[in-house]
């Protein structure tokens, strides 16, 4: 190595123009701007969680409905003591075919302020078949031995109470009951 080389010196403050300043500040917006986007997916990803906690909360609320009227169906066709929750009690059990209950329409008019509600058909005579169940009536007119309901039922997340929180989503549930 030669004298000359070893022998520089860095330049003066007047020479030195600050560039590591500015790539300093550059890298600190740069990471405030990925921390600013870090915090926005978590709180996207809370609302996300939340609705599903609603969503979830909605349904299992229906299906526990749904499931105590099938039980009163139950005991109320073998005639034997209401061993549920008695659901029933304001509910009017429909015995006619052509009443042209469709359930997207049912559920559609609904409100989270309407929840709970529930639509109870006897469908047993509507379904018509000679399949091996023996579904519906037979050739000769007789009724079949099964008993079929058709139970709609809707309910929101939270009950409708004063004072406490207010429902924020629903959810329906349309199924048959065979006994």
């Amino acid at each position: 190595m030669s004298r000359s080389t070893l022998s520089r010196r860095p330049p003066s403050l007047r020479q030195q123009r600050g560039a590591v300043l500015y790539i300093a500040l550059i890298m600190l917006i740069l990471l405030a701007l990925i921390g600013l986007v870090a915090m926005q997916v978590a709180g996207m990803q809370e609302r996300m969680a939340a609705n599903y906690n609603a969503v979830n909360q909605a349904f299992q609320r229906v299906e526990g409905l749904v499931r105590n009227v099938e039980c009163n169906l139950e005991d109320l066709e073998n005639r034997l003591p209401n061993s549920c929750t008695d659901v029933l009690s304001g509910v009017s059990i429909s015995y006619r075919c052509d009443d042209g209950h469709d359930t997207g329409v049912w559920v559609s008019g609904r409100t989270l302020a309407s929840a709970p509600a529930l639509n109870v058909r006897k469908i047993d005579e509507c379904v018509v078949g000679e399949s091996p169940i023996a579904m519906g009536v037979g050739p000769m007119g007789e009724t079949s031995p099964i008993v079929m309901y058709q139970i709609s039922g809707y309910d929101t997340d939270l009950p409708n109470q004063v004072g406490a929180p207010a429902p924020t989503t629903a959810a329906a549930l349309d199924t048959v009951f065979k006994l």
